[in-house]
């Protein structure tokens, strides 16, 4: 069992990667339970891996009154609904220390225009466009778009249906198209495993995060694929450990977070894998 606290270093590698998005599905906890225990991840001998909490523009009145007299709260505010979201969910926001803006636009030219117009040069924010849109000269004009903006991509590698999760190929054209901009990006979605997948319960192919964080070093399209495709773990985890302290750099810059709905899994994963030590991690009580 992990102590609640302690003298843990967390590899640079994974300082800040797993946003705390509990309350979305398919996790789906309660927010009066959520909150709690996101306050605890954050004085965890962990808490440097852990990002701030997911909240969605639609729930902002149920997290008010969920942390009413116990202390601030980092939020990173997801708007799926569109720049139309934007000005009464921050105005909704302002009881929280606002982490971040991820939102969610079928025109990303908007988007940022109401970005530059409507948010805070120091809040940081991710624009997410349907994947159907990134398919084909989609993805360029879209990452031309970030690229000349103050804002990252977002990319959802994952859902509560099959067809919710990315290929490599149509995965690695992201990742690439990114990493030659130097644009930085987050995921959201299918994540909170290590390694790339087939689910047992649900058979949906989930990609690993640290295929990801490997694949966001590559310029090649083919070569992100096939790092992507990997499924055995003791060969990813030997790609980790031979990273040298510019590459890690050079990943971190690239992919910045993901939100996961649970904490525990990711970590238990590193654990398992002697990426992360002590381990193995106890499990979230559900």
């Amino acid at each position: 069992m992990f102590p609640s606290s302690g003298p843990f270093a967390i590899p640079e590698l994974f300082l800040g990667l797993f946003d705390d998005a509990a309350v979305f599905p398919p996790g789906n906890l309660p927010v009066v339970e959520a909150v709690p225990a996101h306050r605890a991840h954050r004085t965890a001998w962990y808490a440097d891996a852990v990002g701030p909490f997911l909240c969605g523009a639609g729930r902002l009145g149920e997290l008010a009154a969920a942390v009413e007299g116990t202390g601030p709260l980092r939020v990173g505010l997801v708007l799926p609904g569109g720049s139309a979201e934007l000005a009464p969910a921050l105005a909704a926001a302002a009881p929280f220390e606002l982490a971040g803006v991820e939102l969610a636009t079928r025109d990303a030219a908007e988007a940022v225009a109401e970005l530059d117009r409507l948010l805070s040069p120091d809040v940081p924010a991710a624009v997410e466009l349907p994947r159907e849109l990134l398919r084909g000269d989609g993805l360029d004009e879209t990452l031309d778009v970030l690229v000349d903006s103050a804002y990252r991509a977002k990319f959802r590698t994952g859902g509560v249906v099959a067809e919710a999760f990315p290929g490599e190929d149509e995965l690695a054209a992201f990742l690439t198209g990114c990493a030659r901009r130097g644009l930085p990006y987050k995921c959201t979605a299918g994540l909170h495993n290590a390694v790339r997948h087939t689910d047992p319960e649900t058979g949906f192919e989930h990609h690993g995060f640290l295929n990801v964080l490997l694949a966001a070093q590559e310029t090649d399209r083919a070569a992100a694929a096939e790092v992507l495709a990997e499924r055995d773990g003791e060969v990813l985890a030997k790609a980790v450990r031979a990273l040298s302290g510019h590459q890690v750099t050079v990943i971190r810059n690239s992919f910045t977070a993901f939100g996961t709905c649970s904490i525990a899994e990711p970590l238990d994963d590193l654990a398992a894998l002697g990426l992360l030590s002590p381990s193995p991690l106890v499990q979230e009580d559900r």
